[in-house]
């Protein structure tokens, strides 16, 4: 098994950061009773600073009954050196216009699927994190990166 580079904690953060750069498309796990269900998913919207992610939904898939149900999920991010970062977290229907408007001028395929930014379909879940966790591959080890939730 190969050894991992050693991390400087202080660099945490910033790695992180990097992976879901690089890695772009998570997978979102909930809860569907007491099945857990996974799948792929495109953020609309990081904030870096306190790795808060939005995700546009429509209301009509079944994620939106099961994050009604149990708000608590999990995204995962794999980039392609295969380091790893999961946010576990709370999502919640984001009620800000503001951030919603600048999330649908910022995103065309919004446009493009959904028309106009009052499509009854349209959701946005913010999800807040509770811990975020790193892991370089090989490691086997999970390093907590403190939270700024600011």
């Amino acid at each position: 098994m190969p050894s991992p580079k050693p991390i400087d904690p202080s660099q945490l953060p910033e790695l992180a950061r990097s992976v879901i750069r690089k890695a772009k498309f998570p997978q979102l796990a909930t809860i569907d009773g007491d099945h857990p269900r996974l799948r792929p998913v495109s953020p609309v919207r990081v904030d870096e600073n306190t790795f808060t992610i939005y995700v546009a939904n429509l209301r009509s898939y079944h994620k939106t009954s099961e994050i009604a149900a149990n708000p608590n999920v999990e995204l995962c991010y794999l980039d392609d050196q295969h380091d790893q970062v999961r946010i576990s977290g709370t999502a919640e229907l984001l009620d800000d216009e503001t951030i919603k408007q600048e999330i649908w001028d910022s995103n065309p395929l919004l446009t493009q699927y959904l028309g106009t930014i009052d499509n009854p379909e349209l959701i946005i879940y913010k999800i807040t994190p509770t811990q975020v966790r790193f892991m370089r591959e090989w490691a086997l080890d999970y390093y907590d990166i403190p939270l700024n939730n600011s």
